[in-house]
């Protein structure tokens, strides 16, 4: 399909979207991740792809926690395009993958804006059980948009995923992980803005919040995010490096990572106590405030009904905004190069991003910065 003939679309990729279908991940070692999220993070296993169901080229874990949904996918030869963007990159997300009705009019609307393709919509053949509709284009680094349309696939996940001998790990108590509620990306130095242009002009997104440098800053390092979103479920911050007298949590993202990706994924829960005894229960690490934060957090959002002695306990941060409070924690890396993390958030009516807790947890990064040397 070339672009030269789409004609303008009225409706925009954003209108279309239904929410996230799956984030993929490409690393070293499909079935290691896999137990890892499966034994830290509680995730179930609930699909699986590679040369015994006719995937030749790599294996695939699908793994399902509430409404969210990992797949985590490892090459098979020295030769694949997953090896060589692991090589690069280490582990990482590949793939930002969401729902909708219409591929191809999410698709064209998207191409007919500038978006660089990857794949021209096309049916994955499963046969009795139907097909899957998929198409993708390219966004900040090496990381991917994918539409997808599974209304006509009656099987499991997709073609080629099976249900069979599936890995389990039956320990620890249920996290209660329910949804995703944004995902965060790192982009170069300089190029935010256009990257928000991006996101406008070629999937319709709008600005939902936006911090310059002064906002989100500690003595020694600092940076610039803008929000976007398709103004539903979609929520996708945007992070630069800016100046300041030491290396940024993203420049350093942006060096080993080999360039622009994703940073963190905001996993939402109705309980964030009950899930974090039990994330640590399983043996996930987290990132530790600063010792009088506790003091000063309650002077900030005095007044506010929340267990206290559990947060301190567990280390939880919170914030207050005109429409409630949240509480938020971050785990430390959970790939070896100090890349991606994961949040864990608890919304009570707030819509915001714990920015009262932004130079808490940029200070508890830089501790974590400074015991690799790289701050």
């Amino acid at each position: 399909m070339a672009s030269s003939t789409l004609m303008s679309p009225t409706t925009t990729p954003a209108q279309l979207l239904g929410g996230w279908d799956h984030l993929e991940f490409w690393v070293g070692n499909a079935r290691a991740v896999a137990h890892f999220f499966m034994s830290g993070f509680g995730f179930t296993c609930t699909g699986y792809a590679g040369p015994e169901t006719g995937v030749r080229d790599r294996v695939s874990y699908v793994l399902e926690q509430g409404q969210v949904r990992f797949v985590v996918t490892g090459g098979l030869t020295g030769d694949s395009p997953v090896a060589a963007h692991v090589l690069r990159h280490g582990d990482g997300v590949r793939n930002l993958v969401w729902t909708v009705a219409d591929v191809d009019a999410a698709f064209e609307a998207a191409v007919v804006q500038g978006a660089p393709v990857v794949a021209e919509p096309h049916d994955d053949h499963g046969g009795d059980a139907g097909v899957v509709r998929s198409a993708a284009i390219a966004t900040y680094g090496e990381t991917r948009h994918v539409f997808v349309d599974r209304s006509r696939y009656r099987g499991l996940f997709g073609p080629g995923v099976s249900g069979e001998r599936l890995p389990v790990v039956a320990i620890g108590w249920p996290v209660g992980l329910d949804h995703i509620d944004h995902v965060v990306g790192n982009v170069e130095e300089g190029r935010l803005d256009e990257w928000v242009a991006w996101y406008e002009r070629v999937l319709g997104f709008s600005q939902m919040r936006h911090f310059d440098a002064d906002a989100i800053s500690t003595e020694y390092s600092a940076l610039r995010s803008t929000v976007v979103w398709n103004r539903g479920n979609v929520v996708m911050p945007l992070n630069e490096p800016a100046e300041g007298r030491r290396k940024s949590q993203i420049q350093e993202y942006l060096e080993t990572y080999v360039g622009p990706g994703v940073q963190h994924i905001a996993l939402a829960t109705a309980d964030i106590v009950t899930a974090v005894d039990a994330l640590q229960a399983r043996g996930v690490r987290f990132l530790v405030p600063p010792a009088t934060y506790y003091d000063d957090a309650k002077v900030r959002c005095a007044g506010l009904d929340v267990p206290w002695a559990d947060l301190e306990r567990l280390g939880i941060l919170v914030d207050v905004d005109a429409g409630g409070h949240l509480l938020q924690v971050f785990t430390e890396n959970v790939t070896d190069r100090p890349t991606v993390f994961i949040e864990v958030i608890q919304r009570e009516g707030a819509s915001g991003f714990g920015e009262g807790n932004f130079k808490a947890l940029f200070e508890a990064i830089e501790r974590e910065q400074e015991r690799r040397g790289n701050l």
